[in-house]
């Protein structure tokens, strides 16, 4: 039986998420992808244990990741069981409902219908009472914000999610949200959106600075751009790469000859700092203390250590900053 590290908090930096009471780890593991029914079991166990081992204590996850659509779920409930039970007051488990999960017209967006219906498919799949928090996890333009924002609270009141966020929202929606959800008293903590080097949209739409303002956290997933900010793209396309063999979330037409010399400029200035260029990404996202944590994905645990190691140096020079700017305009 799985028996946790005594030294596991000793190097984690725990970041307070917005004004609440709740830290998060810098680091956080995302199961977006490699813990479907098409990944090796023993291979799951063996990250997630690496990464409760060095201090990741959030585990973040959703209903339709896979695949198939809640397997991820499923795959993490066995992980809980066999090893984390002894360990659920030290863990952090997220999940979320949003994007489309079964036919028919209540198994997608914001209905208050489908958000209580797939939260209980979600406990039930990871075999827990509850989650620590529950996000709506994209905009819905049709149904009524008031009525997401009441089912949110129906969660928190049924004692099925302690907090509750909300994911790939913009600044002007967010607003309008957490206005309703302090008006209905719920615990409102923390958005989640995508944010790298290269995709700067939370900035440009105003969600970073309207989270900051509202005093909620921010954690964000796909800081390495689906692996772009990574030493794997340095010399064109590799023939393993989720660019040829998925292509949904990173594609070959991303990866121009202007992208390639990007990188390269990147990974130098990274290799100037002592870090790796995945280091110095996910540093980058972590340097003005707004972010709360970075959501790492992971195909084998040597890739979580790795990660690990960014929060060794998130400082950055006024000419660090403008070269990766400059160095990172082709994605702009």
């Amino acid at each position: 039986m799985y028996i946790a590290k005594d030294s596991r908090y000793d190097n984690m930096i725990y970041n307070r998420v917005g004004k609440s009471g709740l830290k998060l780890p810098a680091v956080s593991l995302g199961l977006w992808h490699n813990f479907g029914d098409t990944s090796l079991y023993s291979n799951m166990v063996d990250m997630c244990c690496t990464a409760f081992d060095n201090g990741i204590t959030h585990f973040d996850l959703a209903n339709n990741y896979g695949p198939k659509p809640g397997s991820a779920e499923e795959n993490f409930g066995k992980i809980m069981k066999e090893n984390f039970l002894p360990y659920r007051d030290e863990m952090i488990i997220s999940t979320k409902a949003g994007y489309d999960m079964w036919p028919g017209p209540y198994g997608d967006f914001g209905s208050r219908k489908y958000l209580l219906a797939s939260l209980d498919q979600s406990l039930k799949r990871m075999g827990l009472d509850y989650v620590d928090i529950f996000y709506h996890h994209r905009m819905d333009p049709e149904t009524p914000l008031e009525e997401t924002m009441g089912a949110l609270k129906t969660a928190v009141d049924s004692g099925k999610a302690l907090y509750v966020g909300l994911s790939n929202y913009d600044g002007p929606t967010l607003e309008k949200a957490c206005a309703i959800l302090s008006d209905l008293k719920v615990p409102f903590i923390i958005n989640q959106n995508c944010y790298n080097i290269l995709n700067r949209t939370v900035e440009n739409n105003g969600l970073k600075e309207t989270s900051h303002k509202l005093g909620k956290g921010i954690i964000c997933f796909s800081p390495l751009a689906q692996g772009m900010l990574s030493n794997r793209y340095l010399n064109g396309i590799p023939e393993d790469s989720r660019v040829r063999t998925d292509g949904r979330f990173l594609s070959e037409k991303n990866i121009t000859d202007d992208a390639i010399s990007g990188i390269r400029k990147l990974n130098e200035i990274a290799a100037n700092r002592g870090q790796t260029l995945a280091e110095m990404a996910l540093a980058w996202i972590l340097k003005d203390g707004i972010v709360t944590s970075v959501l790492v994905g992971a195909s084998k645990p040597s890739q979580i250590l790795d990660n690990i190691n960014a929060i060794k140096n998130i400082s950055f020079t006024e000419e660090e900053l403008m070269l990766i700017d400059q160095a990172s305009a082709f994605s702009r």
